[in-house]
């Protein structure tokens, strides 16, 4: 088991710190914001090992170049399919990553919609490692700033596929606003009542809720619930027509949330 703790930035950033088995060196997963990061390298006497991105957004990318400055021969791992330049090996689909001195492997997942190039990190070293920067959050998924609802739709559906009890490192502190939605859509989901009282707790005392387990978020994130009946017949009604399982009523969810709750 290697540990992987927070790094909060901006209003509700997480950016992840995968650590080595000694706790001497440590993976950056996505460091929007330098200053947090290289704070917690000195208080903590951590050592960066590398970068790891999953897409080009600023607040996920910004504080690359700074850590460079301060750490010259790190390596910088992300998407082939995004620009960004500090990137030393562009990753797609099917690859797989060894961390220097971490002594644990990635497999590099493509995970396209919130944008056109995303990937994911997932890591089996004793229990799986779900780093999905912006794909999903505990509760939702990431808007589709420049894919397409069945891109979507797709990702979601390989990253379910994964085992349960994977620990998914999303890159937002979005979760009470996320469940409050999923409550629209399922209000009478045991499990997502549950989810909120226990989440509502954790904030109050300012504990992040991620990471969250997968099969969780089988149980209560609707954007993974396209397929059930509860959130097929709540999508159908919000659209006034019958919506078939899958992307339509992943879609349709998606939009539900963007039109009216955010």
């Amino acid at each position: 088991m290697l540990k992987v703790t927070p790094v909060g930035a901006f209003k509700d950033n997480y950016i992840w710190l995968i650590r080595d088995k000694a706790e001497r060196y440590t993976a950056i997963v996505d460091p929007g914001d330098a200053a947090p990061v290289l704070r917690a390298l000195e208080v903590e006497d951590l050592t960066p090992a590398a970068i790891l991105i999953t897409h080009h957004h600023a607040d996920h990318v910004g504080g690359v170049s700074r850590l460079k400055e301060n750490f010259p021969d790190l390596p910088v791992f992300g998407p082939a399919g995004e620009s960004i330049p500090a990137i030393d090996h562009r990753l797609r689909e099917g690859d797989e990553i060894e961390v220097p001195r971490l002594g644990s492997k990635f497999r590099v997942l493509d995970v396209p919609g919130h944008t056109a190039g995303h990937i994911a990190y997932y890591g089996d070293y004793g229990e799986g490692a779900l780093f999905c920067g912006d794909t999903v959050f505990a509760g939702g998924c990431g808007r589709l700033f420049e894919g397409t609802p069945e891109q979507m739709h797709r990702s979601l559906s390989k990253l379910a596929a994964l085992p349960g009890d994977t620990l998914v490192y999303c890159a937002h502190e979005y979760t009470l606003d996320n469940l409050a939605f999923a409550l629209w859509v399922e209000p009478d989901n045991p499990d997502l009542k549950a989810r909120q009282r226990q989440a509502k707790d954790l904030r109050a005392r300012e504990v992040p809720t991620v990471p969250s387990r997968l099969a969780e978020e089988l149980r209560t994130n609707p954007f993974f619930r396209f397929d059930e009946p509860t959130v097929v017949n709540a999508a159908s009604q919000h659209a006034g027509r019958e919506l078939a399982p899958g992307a339509a009523v992943f879609a349709e969810v998606r939009h539900w949330k963007d039109s009216e709750f955010d």
